[in-house]
Order: structure tokens, then sequence, then C-alpha cells
């Protein structure tokens, strides 16, 4: 078995401009931040993002880098709208599909399962038919006849994801509350980096937490990025909570000024200018 470590700039130097990312987690919950952070330091533009959305979605729709945006939200949790999100798409930065989450969830699920579209009740009798005109309606074939939408599927060029644990071959472990939809975004997309906290053997993986916590199998995921504390300043429970200190300056700071002094550099220097600002505030 193939050994798929890279680093997040090699990840990103595969991908192109032009591109449809689907980027994992929700809202500011273990989002794969320091592959955004890379990607930000690239020139690669004229995204699809396909994200539930947070500060993934804001730092790249306030860096230009998004053509349009495929969500169901934009959120930072504890801040209800993502700001920087919120003051592109004020100016008209990006165009937007908004959908139900449960919509977007199926047309993740229908690119996994390499089918055109799957069929859904949400979204019916709501403004989602009308903001989204392109959308069509199927009716069951069957006796009860029932109408439902026909959520196209969300083919992904690439996927972005972070997880607590993985291996050199790509076997991705969550160790907190929720997998969110992590592993969908893998399957629907034709490349997927995995970034982890921390790489172990693959049989560290079970040793003190149950298979059913592999989420991500390795057939699905093209690379693999250690990147400790790399979905800071989202959470990655067990191993870190949110910096509710620092997201409330991210929300609260203009983009070029935060990105000048938080994002000019790699990784490192990210890591190492959020410690000297948070020893500046003590």
């Amino acid at each position: 078995m193939s050994d798929k470590t890279m680093t997040a700039e090699e990840a990103v130097s595969r991908l192109a401009s032009g591109m449809t990312l689907g980027i994992g987690g929700w809202g500011s919950r273990r989002k794969p931040m320091a592959l955004v952070r890379a990607l930000l330091r690239s020139e690669i533009t004229d995204l699809t993002v396909v994200s539930y959305g947070g500060p993934d979605v804001g730092m790249l729709a306030a860096a230009g880098r998004v053509r349009k945006l495929v969500a169901a939200f934009a959120t930072l949790d504890s801040i209800p709208l993502e700001p920087h999100f919120r003051a592109a798409r004020e100016r008209g930065a990006f165009e937007l599909m908004e959908i139900d989450e449960a919509m977007f969830m199926w047309g993740l699920r229908a690119a996994a399962n390499r089918l055109p579209f799957l069929p859904v009740r949400a979204g019916i009798g709501s403004d989602v038919m009308r903001v989204n005109p392109g959308l069509r309606t199927v009716t069951s074939p069957y006796d009860d006849g029932e109408t439902f939408v026909a959520m196209p599927a969300l083919h992904l060029d690439a996927a972005f994801v972070h997880v607590n644990r993985a291996d050199r071959q790509g076997n991705g472990q969550y160790l907190g509350p929720d997998p969110y939809f992590d592993d969908l975004f893998c399957e629907a997309a034709g490349t997927a980096y995995v970034s982890c906290e921390r790489l172990v053997d693959t049989a560290e993986l079970t040793k003190d937490a149950p298979p059913q916590t592999l989420l991500i199998n390795r057939h699905v995921v093209t690379g693999v990025v250690e990147a400790p504390n790399g979905a800071h300043f989202t959470s990655c429970a067990p191993d870190h909570g949110r910096d509710e200190a620092f997201q409330r300056h991210y929300a609260t700071t203009p983009w070029g000024e935060f990105a000048e002094r938080f994002l000019a550099g790699d990784e490192h220097a990210y890591q190492s200018a959020v410690q000297a600002w948070h020893k500046e505030r003590s």
C-alpha cells in the first residue's frame, strides 16, 4: 500500500483555478484550515466552493478566490453569520446557490453514488425553489405520486477535510461527537486530501477507539497531510476546542489587516503569529 503523505503545499499544487472544491467540517467545527491557508497562499482562484460554510468560506470569499458558492449556510457558530462571507456577498463578489441542509447532503450523496440526482422532500413549498430556478422536481412513479425536489449531484473536482487521526495510506478517523459529512465529501470528489491532527500507524487507529470511528477509507484519499492544530481556529474535539477569542478577532478585523498579519507566511508562521497574539492579550 502506498504512502500518501504530503505537505499542504503539495496538496494545493495539485489543484487548478476554476475547479469545484468541497470543504468538509461544519460551520466553525473541524474545518481543514491548514489546507485552506495553503490555498490562500497560492494563486488559485475562480473556484466553485461547496461547503457547510464557516471561516473557510469567509476567508476564500474575502480573498476573492470564489466564483460560486454552494452552501446551506455560512456561520461561525458562536457568531451566527460569517462576517467576511456577508461582506463579500453584499458587494456581489460571487454567485450563490443557497439550499437546504438536507438538499446539500443529498447532493453529496448523489455524487458519491455516481447518480445524477436524488429525490428529496426538503425544499418543497419553500423559497429554495424560487431562488434556485434551475432546480427541477420529479414525481414518484409509484402509487403515491408524490412530488420531490430532484437535487442534482454535487460533483467535486477535489475535497479538503480534517480529522483527528490518519495513517499514511489515507484511512481517516474522527474522535469527536460528530462525523459531519466528511466521508461524503471525499466520496463525491475526484481527488481528496485529508489533513489530520496526528499521523499514526494503522494499528493505532483502533487501539483505543472502535472501528466505527474510521470515517474515511483510504481508497477515496489522494493525499494525507499531518497538520497539528490544523483546524485552528475552529474546533477539533477532543484535541482542541474552538479558539473563541481569536475567532472574535478574525470576525471584527478588516480582512486586509488580518491577512497581512496572520496569512503572509507559511503554516508555522501562522501558528507563531497566533501564539504571539494571545501573549499580547495576556
